[in-house]
């Protein structure tokens, strides 16, 4: 059973089984786990199998497990070019991540996403942190909502984005602009930057414009996670005005 394979904890399992967007084929639990019941039932049709602690400890490699573990087939992974061909809103959100490689950043990066509306996440092939347990855990789920999009490399695939009428808005903590003066209706293609060097140059030359968050106190930046999220709240709030 490969690691990739695997979804980790209560509510991603749950929200695994409820979205269907890949087949499960096994549940594991603890044996005389309490508060299984939804998990129980969504895996009506599927086996189950009872299993200590030790045993459900050495198949998560230390990841906290809640006393359940789904068996699944790895996520789908899209090609931006064939995710284009297919989607055409004239109002869409999507976000760029630009090498972040903390799992618990990427899957909280995610989530924030999903909640949010936006229509898929791009991530490269390299300086990207892997579709792994952990960061799945940390999407609490959004990952079975939402598209996943890899390519091989960022700056043509945001080309592709502008040619496809997407705007392409970087964040910056120096950027002269600030975030609520930026007009992201519309196709718009938010790229967040690595969590300790932001944007890479490449990138940065490929925006149309880039801005920021602006910040008053002591603290003078933020994570990868929370600025995604702070700029993804603007694009709803727009959206709904």
């Amino acid at each position: 059973m490969q690691s990739q394979d695997l979804v980790i904890g209560r509510i991603p399992v749950l929200e695994c089984l409820r979205a269907k967007k890949r087949a499960a084929r096994r549940l594991f639990i603890l044996q005389d786990a309490k508060g299984l019941d939804p998990i129980l039932q969504a895996a009506r049709t599927l086996p189950v199998q009872k299993m200590t602690r030790q045993e459900l400890d050495k198949l998560t490699r230390g990841e906290n497990h809640q006393g359940v573990l789904l068996e699944v087939n790895p996520l789908p992974i899209l090609r931006l070019e064939d995710w284009l061909k297919r989607h055409a809103e004239t109002d869409a959100v999507i976000v760029v991540l630009d090498g972040i490689e903390d799992p618990h950043n990427f899957g909280a990066i995610i989530r924030s996403a999903a909640a949010c509306g936006a229509a898929a996440i791009i991530f490269g092939k390299n300086r990207s942190a892997p579709l792994s347990p952990a960061a799945a855990k940390a999407a609490a789920g959004a990952m079975e909502y939402i598209d996943l999009i890899q390519t091989p490399n960022l700056a043509r695939g945001l080309k592709k984005l502008q040619e496809a009428g997407f705007w392409v808005a970087g964040l910056e903590a120096d950027a002269p602009q600030l975030l609520w003066e930026t007009d992201l209706k519309g196709r718009t293609a938010l790229v967040i930057g690595s969590e300790g060097r932001g944007m890479r140059h490449i990138v940065r030359q490929s925006c149309d414009f880039v801005m920021r968050i602006p910040l008053e106190g002591p603290i003078t930046s933020l994570n990868a996670s929370a600025s995604a999220a702070i700029a993804l709240t603007e694009c709803l709030r727009q959206r709904a005005t």
